[in-house]
């Protein structure tokens, strides 16, 4: 299967509970944030019309690092080739994590870089207004 894959924060999420590059149906969103960010997160996709599979950082919140979540979504990327799913372009607005996207991921991948300069790439909760 062919896919592609969603970075959250500066891509799908782009400050402000606004919504900026949406996933197609049978795309993947593999995100930085913590497991234990799942709640807030799910709340902004499903509230947004986003029902895409979602694979979360298995790293608690204060550990993450900018480092450690591009290597989470090398090492997703990796998983799901090995189940047959072919992530052909991966959209992503940290040039750190890029850098270890392409270090440690999938040799084939095609990175679209999305320039986003006014979400912060540093740890922080996004709170869901209802």
């Amino acid at each position: 299967m062919l896919a592609n894959g969603f970075d959250i924060d500066g891509v799908i999420h782009v400050g402000g509970g606004r919504v900026g590059i949406r996933p197609g149906p049978m795309d993947v969103i593999i995100t930085g944030r913590s497991f234990e960010e799942k709640e807030e997160t799910e709340k902004f996709l499903r509230n947004n019309g986003i029902n895409n599979k979602v694979f979360y950082n298995d790293i608690p919140y204060d550990k993450k690092t900018r480092e450690t979540s591009g290597i989470h979504k090398a090492k997703t990327l990796n998983m799901l080739l090995d189940k047959g799913i072919k992530i052909e372009y991966f959209y992503e607005d940290d040039f750190i994590q890029k850098e270890m996207i392409l270090n440690y991921g999938p040799k084939d991948l095609k990175i679209i870089f999305v320039d986003n300069p006014w979400m912060g790439k540093e740890n922080a909760r996004h709170p869901v207004e209802d």
